[in-house]
This record gives C-alpha cells, structure tokens and sequence, in this order.
C-alpha cells in the first residue's frame, strides 16, 4: 500500500474553529475504511508554530524535537472542544523582506518527505502558501480568520464565535450603561473590513456601527446621539471597527511597529471617538477594546461544524491532487478556489448593500421594492 505524509499548520492569528479542522483533517486522513478504499496511508505531522516550526526544525532529528508531533485519532478526540489551536501559532512568514527562509523551509520540507502542507490560515498565512506553491511545494488551504475578510469564500472559521463573543460583552456593558446613563464606545476587530463590526453590532442592538469602509463624521455621531437622548434612551451602545476612520482623517495606529507580513497594529479609535462625543454632548462616554476577547473561548456550534466540513474537503483535495486550492464555504456548498485567486485582494463590507449611511447602521431595507 502507498505511504503518504501530510503536514499541518496554523498561522496568523488565532482564533476558535482551528481545533475542529485540525481535528477532522487527521481523522479523516487516518480513517481506517477511507484508507482500504483510497489505497493510501497517511501519516498525519503536526507542526508547531505555524511557519515557524518549519524553519527551525532539524530534519534528521524532528521525532525528537518539538516543533513537530506525530498526529492520530486519540490525540485530536478531544480538539473540536477547545478553542485557539493546539499546535500553536506564529505570524512568522518565510518570505518576509527583511528576512526570507523560504529556501530552507522549502528544504526542510523535502528532507522530511511531506507530500503535501495543509495551512490553516488568513491572508498572510495564504499568501505565503501561494507563494510555496508557486515554488514547488504542495499546498492545501483552509481560510481562517475572525476578520471574514478574505475573498472566495463566504465563511472564514472565527468568525462566527468571535460574533458571539461581542453578543456577550455588549450584553454585559449594558447593564453598566444603563445604571450610569453612559455612552458605551466598544471597539471591533477587523482591520480594514468591516465584517465583525457590522454584523456584530447588528446581533447585539448597537444603536451607531462604525466601518472602514464607509467615513464617518463626528458631528453626525453627536447629532445621532442627541437624538438618541431627546427620544428618552437611557444609554446607547456604538460599535466601532479599529480600521474605522473620519472623513478626511487617517486610521488610529497603537503603534509604529509592522508585523512580518508588513501590516500595521490598528487600535485606539474608540477612545478617541467616546472623547469626541462628550465633548460634543456632554452625555457621559467610556470607550472599550474587546481586543483578544474576541479571539477566545471555546467554539461556537457553527464553528464546529464548518471546521470539521473544511478539514474533510482539505484531505479530499489532497487524496485528488488538487494542490493550490483553498477549500471555501459559497452558497451553501464547500467547494475550493485556486489560492492565487484570493492573493492580495481582500473582501470588504459594500456599503451600498449593507449599510444605512445615514444612521451609521446596517441597512433598514433588505428586499427590493422591484421599483
């Protein structure tokens, strides 16, 4: 019987869902009946730290170290529980300007004999597996991220549970909000799209949802927030994206730093906001930065199941010689797209469909009128 040996990844950040794939992509590669009828024997590799893991690990001697484990059904049982990843990760990238290992990397995977890499990742990690696939290496995708901002795809494991996590959060800060007669600012991940904000201050009631895609004006903020007031509202929750920005103006930065992938760290655009406003109101304004709340806690049911449906396709691409695909929920079907179809494009919020410009909020329209 043909051996075969798969290795397995998460890169970027973290999020919940990974666990599920990762899961499902070893128990269906090791399946017992699935082998008798593929006439393959996978063995399924682990490798920590995302890209990481494979720059550092000594080829000759990888049983023995720690950046890569052996993969079965009894140690992913328990996985799909749990959220952020058990193989740790990294925002290291092989083709980073200032440093690039793809080379080595590249070796290091031929010196181990992994067929094929799966990658669970956003748009760096993605990127970065485009770029190996374009130099030899055969890659599978799994899209992952809480942003929903990559392209191809209409869900992106995270997403959902991170969605859930605002639900939370807003539900407590309005108790507090309402005793206090305040304004609550909460701040969203998002980066420059404005998924996680819009949909989750739709799913929790905000009053105002701010988005990159779509400058805002304070003064129309305060005249929202006044109206607000004079309509006898106790208090008032406003979602804003960190990536969100005035008209005119630029996107808050916490810092000057840049990540490997050459991204900027956005944040601080909810405390500038809250401060605006009750300058401009005089109605009492707390800002808050979910931050990496919302990159917690264990996986939501949908999560579950799409992590698992996205780890079976990614093995299936695999057993078919697919290589260069990213698996991809579209329409209600898994499916796959090529992974240089989603290289630098990013899919945002269009606010001609989705939002209301006026009341900064997700649209009051849904179905056309055929006028």
């Amino acid at each position: 019987m043909k051996k075969s040996r798969i290795g397995v990844l998460t890169g970027g950040g973290d999020c919940a869902g990974l666990n599920p794939a990762l899961k499902w992509v070893v128990k269906t590669a090791t399946d017992e009946r699935l082998i008798k009828e593929r006439g393959i024997q996978y063995e399924v590799l682990g490798i920590h730290d995302g890209w990481l893991g494979l720059f550092n690990v000594n080829p000759a001697k990888w049983e023995n170290g720690t950046d890569i484990v052996r993969l079965n059904d009894d140690i992913v049982r328990t996985w799909d529980r749990y959220g952020g990843t058990m193989l740790g990760t990294t925002r290291f990238s092989p083709y980073d300007p200032k440093n690039d290992v793809s080379k080595k990397i590249i070796s290091n995977i031929k010196k181990m004999e992994l067929e094929t890499i799966i990658v669970l990742g956003g748009d760096g990690t993605l990127s970065a597996a485009a770029h190996l696939y374009k130099d030899g290496v055969n890659i599978v995708g799994i899209p992952k991220t809480i942003d929903k901002d990559l392209p191809e795809t209409d869900y992106t494991l995270g997403f959902e549970s991170a969605l859930n996590v605002i639900v939370e959060e807003v539900d407590r800060l309005r108790t507090t909000a309402g005793s206090h007669k305040r304004i609550f600012v909460v701040e969203i991940m998002g980066r420059n799209a404005g998924w996680l904000a819009l949909e989750g201050g739709e799913a929790c009631g905000a009053y105002i949802i701010l988005i990159p895609e779509y400058d805002f004006s304070y003064d129309r903020i305060n005249e929202l927030v006044l109206e607000g007031k004079k309509s006898g509202r106790r208090y008032e929750i406003i979602v804003v994206a960190e990536g969100a920005k005035p008209a005119g103006g630029k996107q808050i930065l916490k810092d000057k730093t840049t990540d490997s992938f050459g991204r900027a760290t956005l944040g601080g655009i909810g405390e500038v906001i809250a401060a605006k406003i009750e300058k401009g109101t005089g109605v009492e304004t707390r800002s808050v930065e979910l931050s990496h709340l919302q990159r917690g806690g264990a996986p939501c049911a949908y999560d579950r199941r799409i992590g698992r449906h996205f780890g079976i396709a990614a093995v299936d691409l695999v057993v078919n010689n697919l290589y260069g695909n990213m698996v991809c929920l579209k329409n209600g079907k898994i499916g796959c797209v090529p992974l240089t179809s989603i290289f630098g494009k990013t899919n945002l919020v269009d606010p001609k469909t989705y939002y209301d410009a006026d009341r900064y909020n997700g649209r009051r329209t849904i179905l056309s009128s055929g006028k």
